[in-house]
């Protein structure tokens, strides 16, 4: 039997386009406040990280105790916009997302994990609403790690599954993504289709930019005939 392979997914921005919530809740959280809340590609721009690392950089200059409320009254915010309408609508799968995961899970030398910054309770709602959490052995998530990129994520789903460093990749939209995987000492692939430009993933050491899903398993061969 050939070697475990771990494909790790980065979850918004990778898999599910959850900007229309992320926007909308974070202009709640500021507006609660009586703060300005920052334009939409300053927002877009920490999808990724987790929440308290997020705000510091969306609203450095007010306390401490402030951006804590922010924290908690844009996860509120953001739970009762899901629960309000139909969250696979409102955060739908990036197109050819479900297939690739379909054609992953037919292969019985790859396991998929997700490490994400988003919160367990968000995170277990959206896997339920788009039926994907059968997909992933490890499932790691912002209420157990420090933020993007430390690479602590990576480094529980690696000992989790007891796949090598060497054989896994992670697949993200974002440098912190790509940064967590460098310190991680993984492979990191990227998207062109999530929040931060390719030029930033590059920059970041992506070994590669994907247009499509469609490119995922040719990618990853090639990834993977090289070690």
């Amino acid at each position: 039997m050939d070697r475990l392979r771990l494909v790790i997914f980065d979850l918004d921005g990778t898999l599910v386009d959850s900007q229309s919530h992320i926007l909308a809740a974070m202009g709640a959280a500021f507006d609660a406040l009586s703060l300005t809340c920052p334009d939409r590609e300053k927002v877009l721009s920490i999808v990724g990280l987790s929440l308290p690392q997020a705000m510091l950089r969306l609203a450095p200059e007010v306390p401490g105790d402030t951006r804590d409320h922010l924290v908690m009254t844009y996860k509120q915010a953001f739970h009762d916009l899901r629960k309000a309408g139909d969250p696979a609508a409102s955060s739908p799968l990036y197109p050819g997302a479900r297939a690739a995961l379909e054609r992953l899970a037919q292969q019985d030398e790859v396991l998929v994990a997700l490490a994400t910054g988003k919160s367990r309770r968000g995170t277990e709602a959206m896997l339920e609403a788009h039926g994907l959490g059968h997909h992933f052995t490890s499932r790691q998530v912002a209420d157990d790690h420090p933020s993007k990129p430390h690479p602590s994520m990576i480094l529980t789903a690696l000992a989790e599954t007891g796949v090598a460093a060497g054989d896994a990749v992670m697949i993200g939209d974002t440098t912190y993504d790509m940064e967590m995987a460098a310190n991680a000492r993984i492979t990191g692939l990227g998207i062109n289709w999530g929040y931060h430009a390719p030029a930033q993933l590059h920059a970041a050491k992506a070994v590669a930019v994907l247009e499509e899903f469609d490119g995922l398993d040719a990618a990853l061969t090639e990834l993977w005939q090289k070690v």
